[in-house]
């Protein structure tokens, strides 16, 4: 829905500039724009480009806009934030300098005066403009400990240390103000001081304490402090800690793999710039792990004026290009990685996995393929090509990928459940139901509440009408561990839907779709249940509301045919007997329709039933699930799919032998 209303937005504005000029233009810096002419239609462009994220025009729009009104301090403001958050301090900081003295804008302005400052190394200058007039909490931590820096810059340890200790606010300062008293510390040369700070914050963790990214940076900087102590046995301690807390899952295996080569890992801050960057990092990175991306984007440029070309920085701007939808940014932001970097590999599995949503297909699988080959031993890569494949659903290549890596991994281990999970879907995508459970049952056994797996092999179950009461089991521990999953709570109410139960359908529908309301296959799930349960007008608006949330088009098909002729009845199709014993099909209208006879070689007819599917249905009427795919020759109304069924729908079957 969202994306309706930003495209309904940009046309209308597009429309109103036309009918101004009537001519196509070319802004500076090779941004296609339309020309205006008056302020209102640049500022109206720029808004509507800014809402889709498309600063660059955005930006051409501002600059247009500003040039009809140089003074409206309000252009200059939304021209500041979006030059920086494009990485462009230079052309930003005319705007910040107008706006200095601007109390409502000062946080940005001043803060961009303050990074020029650093850069420069004007330590004095930078701690002049940090002083603001209005701070929030979040504002008053990254001025306070920018400050401190500088007077670190300065020469003054004590007073930066001082001035951290004394910055008061929420409970949640005191990670930061401990990280940063420890990268203190260790930057001014009081390595003992610094290893007691780092022990004080880092033992105090524990999981979910801290966004991932951000404790995985907290066990790199403090194993590499203990590292140039001379203490390799130690730093390695901090990084497997690191990793059962969650943290740093891509970068650790590369530092220990140097730390056990016997390199000494370079410090995470070695200079008073690069510990004011530090703190704009962890806290772009705690935002990204709740949300806000417009101010994680804007703090990591500010971030990355500081430290240019840093691992850490570019790999958090690549990851909010790929949430914003622009995988062409992503690819730059993680091509400039440096090969060196801990973060180098995991990098390159981006830029297949980005090229593959770009579709891509070719590339990326040439690309993960040279990957793969550098390292047959990296699992990740394994997952990252077996991704792709799944993409262009190509799943006897999948399949065949995660052979070779069970085959490589030799004892598995709690860390391969999901190379088991990945080889499951393969072969249940591929109807190979016998080769598809095994390795789900594997990665549970692995993994015993890894939600996913839960949910996928007690779908599985139900879709075939197998086992089950254990397979709501396995989809109620799911939603358990992930009760604000609306993907899981989803599969539980089709579970209940497929079975019949559609009552209890309607109430996980209902919170599904609470939680994922723009997912269109959801709100058709939910539609199809009011309908079950007699609440039709509630069905007929909720499929609409799918239609208009852009659904693929084999679901469109299927929604808009229920807009115009609803459900069939569930026991739509059951047989009875006539007078004669004549077997008769009896409609919902009650019209018989005598059943063809075997002398006639004609197909039998089955009506199906809440919970069958095509696997379930040559079971039972065939002997052999395999032989769904006679039943899918026969029905061409089915168009090669076995999901296309539907409780009550009528199939041709082989006839009886």
């Amino acid at each position: 829905m969202k994306k309706a209303l930003n495209a309904a937005a940009g046309v209308a504005v597009l429309m109103a500039v036309w009918l101004e000029t009537g001519l196509a233009g070319q802004a500076a810096g090779g941004v296609d724009t339309v020309p205006t002419h008056s302020f209102s239609g640049a500022y109206l462009a720029a808004r509507a480009a800014e809402t889709d994220n498309d600063l660059e025009t955005a930006v051409a729009y501002y600059e247009r806009a500003l040039a009809l009104d140089p003074d409206n301090a309000a252009l200059q403001e939304r021209l500041l934030l979006a030059l920086v958050s494009l990485g462009r301090l230079e052309a930003a900081l005319p705007y910040a300098q107008a706006l200095k003295s601007v109390p409502e804008v000062e946080r940005f302005s001043r803060l961009a005066l303050a990074v020029d400052a650093f850069r420069k190394k004007d330590f004095a200058a930078a701690e002049r403009w940090l002083k603001l007039v209005v701070e929030s909490d979040l504002d008053r931590l990254i001025t306070g400990s920018m400050t401190a820096w500088a007077l670190a810059g300065k020469g003054e340890l004590d007073a930066a240390l001082v001035h951290l200790d004394g910055l008061e606010g929420p409970a949640w300062y005191d990670f930061f103000k401990d990280y940063q008293r420890a990268l203190m510390l260790a930057q001014g040369g009081r390595g003992d001081d610094a290893t007691e700070a780092f022990e004080a914050f880092y033992g105090a963790l524990v999981p979910g304490a801290m966004a991932p990214e951000t404790l995985g940076r907290a066990a790199r900087a403090y194993a590499a402090h203990l590292s140039q102590q001379g203490r390799p046995e130690a730093a390695l301690e901090v990084l497997t800690r690191a990793e059962e807390l969650g943290g740093g899952v891509a970068s650790i295996p590369v530092m220990r793999a140097r730390l056990e080569a016997g390199e000494t890992l370079a410090p995470v801050v070695s200079t008073p710039v690069e510990g004011a960057a530090e703190i704009l990092v962890n806290v772009a990175g705690e935002l990204a792990n709740g949300g806000g991306d417009s101010f994680v984007r804007l703090y990591l440029n500010y971030a990355l004026a500081l430290r240019p070309g840093n691992d850490t920085i570019l790999l958090q701007l690549a990851r909010v290009a790929e949430r914003q939808g622009e995988p062409e940014r992503a690819l730059a932001l993680y091509r400039q990685i440096d090969r060196a970097s801990p973060w180098s590999r995991f990098a390159d599995f981006q830029i297949g996995l980005n090229l593959a949503d770009m579709e891509r297909y070719e590339e990326a699988v040439d690309h993960l393929k040279q990957v793969l080959e550098a390292d047959p031993s990296d699992m990740r890569a394994y997952l990252a090509l077996g991704g792709v494949y799944a993409a262009q659903e190509d799943y006897r290549s999948a399949a065949r990928l995660y052979d070779r890596a069970v085959a490589r991994i030799g004892e598995p281990e709690r860390q391969h459940w999901n190379i088991f999970y990945q080889r499951g879907i393969a072969y249940e995508r591929l109807k190979e139901w016998p080769k598809a459970e095994p390795n789900f049952k594997k990665a549970l056994e692995l993994y015993p509440n890894q939600p996913q797996v839960l949910n996928y092999l007690g779908y599985s179950w139900v879709d075939m009408n197998m086992n089950l009461e254990e397979a709501l089991d396995l989809i109620r521990r799911a939603v358990e561990l992930r009760p604000s999953d609306g993907y899981i709570v989803d599969s539980l109410g089709w579970a209940y839907y497929r079975l019949g139960r559609y009552e209890e359908a309607v109430e996980q529908l209902e919170r599904a779709v609470s939680l994922r309301p723009e997912d269109p296959i959801l709100n058709d799930h939910l539609g199809d249940a009011y309908w079950r349960v007699g609440r039709r007008l509630e069905a007929i608006y909720q499929w609409r509301h799918a239609l208009a949330l852009e659904p693929e088009p084999e679901l469109r098909a299927e929604v808009e045919k229920k807009l115009e002729a609803g459900l069939p009845p569930p026991d739509k199709g059951r047989k009875v007997a006539d007078a004669a014993g004549t077997a008769r099909n009896v409609m919902n209208d009650g019209a018989p329709t005598v059943q063809p006879t075997r002398e006639e070689a004609a197909p039998r007819i089955h009506t199906v039933r809440p919970g069958q599917t095509l696997w379930s249905i040559a079971v039972e009427e065939l002997g052999d699930g395999h032989r769904y795919r006679e039943i899918l020759e026969l029905n061409p109304l089915l168009k090669g799919d076995p999901n296309r069924i539907g409780v009550g729908q009528r199939l041709k079957l082989p006839p009886a032998e």
